[in-house]
This record gives structure tokens, sequence and C-alpha cells, in this order.
């Protein structure tokens, strides 16, 4: 009786343990990168994961769009609703050029479409299935675009992108590459193989080819949030600082650069940016909850009770103006 006891108990723990290990691997609430997802809540426009859908944030009320914006919003997903998933063998069958294979009568490898064309109508195809979420019959298609014509570098970009979807982001940077060898000023294509770089854990690469876009593309805000991403990694947060602001202004700079000090650790400097912040916005309930609480986590209290005093009366405020306007 003991004996099964025992055993009983080796088993919960067990379970409890490969539970909090897969807790920890998934960062947080939101799938993607970890840093991505603090500042997503700050307001930035900036890159994310393009093959996990995101969930709506509510810090400073907005979300990240998708970082591929040389596509638009071509990010769907799979029939079920959930993203289809491919293995580097499945890629490699893609890579040449329209084989239909079968591996049983009911199991159907996704082939290039018999109807022919140029290298443009492949190409088109293939954006259509990556439109509808269907990724295998993308890469297929885009493909053959792709080796039709070496130099149409919007087929290399799409199929780049239906490689990152599919979590294939060695074959992602490759063809991103490849788009860029065929236009090297094209900020679009060097913003997408930076972000790509970044979610590989690149950083220094991905910030040599971000601010190359940057350059390219002075005003992309897009552009500009994903450098200040990959810089903040280096630890560089002045600088990260800079691009955040160019892109959104300098309260969302210092909105952006505190969630992702907080994020490190690094409350002391995070303290600087929110107080920054609240100069330019004394009313922003956002910041001064979030330096109540970190005031009140350091031990001065006396700070967090003012910042708390001061919500207390612009929640009484709004509770008044809208009492006004019933």
């Amino acid at each position: 009786m003991n004996a099964r006891r025992i055993i009983v108990i080796f088993v919960a723990f067990a379970l409890v343990v490969s539970a909090t290990a897969l807790w920890d691997a998934s960062g947080d609430e939101r799938e993607g990168d970890t840093a991505s997802n603090v500042v997503a809540t700050a307001g930035a426009e900036a890159g994310a994961d393009a093959a996990k859908p995101k969930k709506k944030g509510g810090l400073f009320g907005k979300i990240f769009k998708a970082p591929f914006k040389a596509v638009g919003k071509i990010f769907g997903r799979g029939d079920d609703g959930r993203v289809a998933r491919m293995t580097e063998k499945d890629a490699e069958r893609f890579e040449s050029v329209g084989v239909v294979r079968v591996e049983d009568r009911d199991n159907r490898r996704p082939s290039v479409s018999d109807e022919g064309g140029s290298a443009r109508d492949y190409m088109e195809r293939g954006r259509e299935h990556l439109e509808a979420g269907r990724l295998s019959e993308a890469v297929a298609e885009l493909s053959r675009a792709a080796s039709l014509d070496p130099k149409l570098s919007q087929a290399h970009s799409l199929l780049a992108v239906a490689y990152d979807r599919k979590g294939l982001r060695d074959r992602a940077e490759d063809s991103y590459r490849r788009a860029i060898g065929v236009n090297d000023r094209d900020p679009e294509a060097l913003n997408n193989l930076g972000y790509s770089l970044y979610l590989n854990g690149n950083y220094r690469a991905a910030v040599d080819k971000l601010k190359r876009a940057a350059k390219l593309a002075p005003a992309d805000a897009r552009i500009l949030n994903n450098l200040a991403l990959a810089q903040t990694r280096l630890g560089k947060y002045d600088d990260a600082y800079k691009n955040f602001a160019r892109a959104g202004g300098e309260f969302n700079g210092h909105a952006n650069v505190a969630a992702l000090l907080v994020r490190a650790g690094r409350e002391e400097k995070a303290v600087e940016h929110l107080e920054a912040a609240r100069r330019i916005r004394p009313d922003s309930q956002n910041v001064l909850r979030q330096l109540a609480e970190i005031y009140e986590r350091t031990g001065r209290g006396d700070k967090a009770g003012e910042a708390r005093r001061t919500l207390a009366a612009i929640d009484a405020r709004h509770a008044v103006a809208a009492a006004e306007e019933r």
C-alpha cells in the first residue's frame, strides 16, 4: 500500500514539474516573442510572429500588426482555425518544381496546379493560397514562381512569409535574403529579414538590417519599432527610446522602453521613463498605475500613495463628467 502511494505521489510530482516547464517555455499568456508582447499593449505598431495570432491587450489599448508589411493583410489561418505546421522534409519536396507525390489514396500531398502560366501567374495563385491559409499549397506555387523567375523579388518575399508561418525560420531567412539579393533597396524586404533574424535571436544582424531599412524608409513606424525591439535585446535602451519616439512620439517611446525595462528587472531605470511619460501626460492612468505598483514594490510608500491619490482624483473627475453627460 505504501509503495502504491509513493508511486502516485511521484507521478503527480512529475506531472506538476512538466506543466511548469511548459508554462515557462511559453513566455507569457500571449504567444510569440515575449519582448514584443510586453510592448504590444503599449501601442507600438511593430512586428510579431506571423505564425501565431495575437490576443488583444489592454495596457494602452493597441495591439501589434503583422510584421511582414510587404504582403499586407494575408495572414489567415487554416480551415480548422489552427496554423498548419510543416517539417523540413515537407519543405524539401516543395523546392522541386511541380512533382506530384501520393502517399495513399486518402492522403495526397499538395502540388503545383496544372494551370501553368508565367512566374507571375504562379505567384498570384500562391498569394491567393497564402491569403486563404493554405500554406502548403502556397509554398508549392511560390516555389515554382521563384524557380521560373529568380529575379521576381516579391515571389521570394511571399515564399519567405509562407515559410515563416510554417515555423521554418531558416528557410524563411534564405528566401528573404534572395528577395534582398534581387532588390537590396527594398525597405520592406529588409524589415522582414531583420525581424526574422530578431525572432531567431540574431540581434546584431537584425539591427544591421533594420537600420538599413530605416534609412530607406525613415517614416515607417513598423520598421522603427522593430529596430527598437532589437536594440533593447542588445541593452541599447537609449537608442531604442529614440526609435520608439520617432515611430510614435515621446510618450509612447518612454512607455515602451519602461515596459521592457520592467520586464528586464530594471525598475529604477523604468521609473525614470515612466516619470518622463507622466510629465508629458500627467493624467495617464496607466502610467500612474505602473508607478504606484513599482513604488510599492520598492518600499517608497509615500510616492506610491501620491500616485494612487492622483489616480483617485482622476477617477472622481471622470465619474462627475459621466454623470453630467446623462
